[in-house]
Formats: structure tokens, sequence, C-alpha cells
């Protein structure tokens, strides 16, 4: 990779880090704090234990990452400890110095728009390299060790950290931290697969050739082609046939249009897709000149 590939790469990877910094402050400085509201995971302990001993939440932050910064060193790289280490503490002196409005007391609205610019924060991080949050590292080491996955791992340490707010606080407290961090987590999701989800759809047909030709020329998409066999039907097992397993990716929007082209082709075809959250090069659009 060239100097100038890598330095615009570390540029959209700070970007994201700065981005991430301030719209986590500003979730939890703008709602969170000023309503006593709490998260899940490690910004969920801090606020947790901001709320009970009324600890500076910017070293908070910094305390309770500390360990998983130390673990992702040695479970994902240094590079991620340095990056993270960086996130961290630009939070924390974020947190401690930036003035953020309080916008709401609504219950409601501070659970989910904390919830939120939340989880975009932490996901903008997760984009530049690094974790805001770090309980998903503690739930890879986690996973390393034993044969929970990381999503049980995750789930068992909020459902701890939940319970303990519903005796220190209340029940609705609970409650409304378990929304908040369903918001964040799906905001999240969305920030690190993409917002636009792609379909990849595999074609198998024996009028494949006319197949591409259609996805090609007409729908103006990119192909790949695989190399197969079909056939092994019940009554003749021993009979196959050569074949172009045709896959390409097309928008949801799309999805119809092509079965329709496909179907046209061959009513016959076996035709599955699947969802592909995000994806970068190849030929995704195009228009065909006329």
């Amino acid at each position: 990779m060239s100097g100038q590939y890598k330095l615009s790469y570390a540029i959209q990877d700070a970007v994201y880090i700065i981005l991430g910094i301030l719209f986590s402050a500003f979730a939890m400085k703008s709602f969170l704090v000023p309503n006593h509201f709490i998260d899940g995971g490690v910004t969920g302990l801090s606020l947790f234990g901001h709320e009970v001993f009324h600890w500076n939440l910017g070293i908070l932050i910094i305390l309770t990452n500390l360990p998983f910064i130390i673990m992702g060193a040695y479970q994902i790289g240094k590079g991620f400890a340095i990056k993270t280490s960086i996130a961290v503490i630009g939070l924390a002196i974020v947190m401690q110095f930036v003035p953020f409005p309080e916008l709401t007391k609504d219950n409601l609205l501070v659970s989910m728009f904390g919830g939120f610019f939340l989880g975009l924060g932490i996901g903008l991080a997760m984009r530049g390299g690094c974790a805001i949050d770090g309980i998903e590292v503690l739930a890879l080491y986690t996973l390393k060790k034993t044969s929970f996955t990381i999503t049980e791992v995750i789930l068992a340490m909020n459902v701890v950290l939940f319970i303990c707010a519903g005796f220190y606080f209340d029940i609705e407290t609970a409650l409304y931290a378990m929304l908040t961090y369903y918001i964040a987590m799906r905001t999240i999701d969305y920030v690190i697969e993409g917002l636009e989800a792609y379909t990849g759809v595999t074609i198998i047909s024996g009028k494949s050739e006319e197949v591409k030709e259609a996805l090609v020329l007409r729908m103006g998409r990119g192909i790949t082609i695989y190399k197969g066999e079909r056939g092994f039907m019940k009554d003749s097992y021993e009979v196959s046939h050569d074949c172009d397993i045709v896959f390409t990716v097309i928008t949801r929007l799309e999805v119809r249009k092509l079965k329709n082209v496909v179907h046209n082709i061959d009513s016959k075809a076996f035709v599955f897709t699947h969802t592909i959250k995000e994806t970068a090069g190849g030929v995704l659009k195009r228009k065909v000149a006329h």
C-alpha cells in the first residue's frame, strides 16, 4: 500500500474516531447523565458507577475501559489498543470540558435518542478501528476460553448490570436502560454493516447463457460465474450436467425485477437470495447505454 493510501486511511479513521467521541459525549451529557439514565456494556457500567458513587464520569470511562484496552492489545493488536486508548482519553476530555445542552426530560425521548446517538458514536469509533465500549473485547476473550458465544457473553454481562440497576434504582430505570441499550446496539449494527442492504442472488439454470446476458446487458449488473453440476434427481441420480452458477449483487428494490427476468427465461431456474449488509468495489450499479 502506498504512502498516499496509508495517509488517506489514517485521516478517514481519525475522522470516524473524532465523530464517534463527539456523538458519544453528546448522548451522555445531553440525554443520559442529566436524567440519571444508564446503558449496557462498559459505558453502562461507567454510568452506573457515576450514579452510585458520584465519581467523575470521564475518569470512570478510562478506568473501566483500561482492562479491555490491555486485553485488546493481546487479542486484536497493539494498533487497536493505541487507537482505543486515544479514543477513550479523548472521550473523557470531551466529557469533562465540552459543554452540551440538556435537551429533554421526557424519559422515552431520553432513552431513544440517548441510545441512538450513543450507538452512532460507538459505531463510528468502531469504523475507525477502535472501541469506545470494550465489552465486545471481553466477549471475544471469553469466547476463546469457554464454549459461550460472543452474544451469550454480552447478554449475560448486561443482564447482571440491568438487575443491579433494578435493585439500586427501580424497575422502570432498568427497563429504560434495556431500551437504551437495544437502540444503541441496533444503531451500531447500521453504522458498522451499512445502511443500504444489498442482496446476493445465486441462480442455477439450464439456460445460464441467456440469464448471464440478461443480467449484464439488460439489467447492467456485474456477475460472477461458478462452475458446477446440476441434475442428481431422485429418479435419475446418475444423470448430471455441467452448468454455470451465476452470482450477482443487487439492491433490495431490484429483487422482484431480477426474479421476473430469470423466470421469463427459465421458469424452472433455482434462485436463492441472502442479505449483504455492505459492499465495496465491483459493479454494483451501472447504467446501460442505449
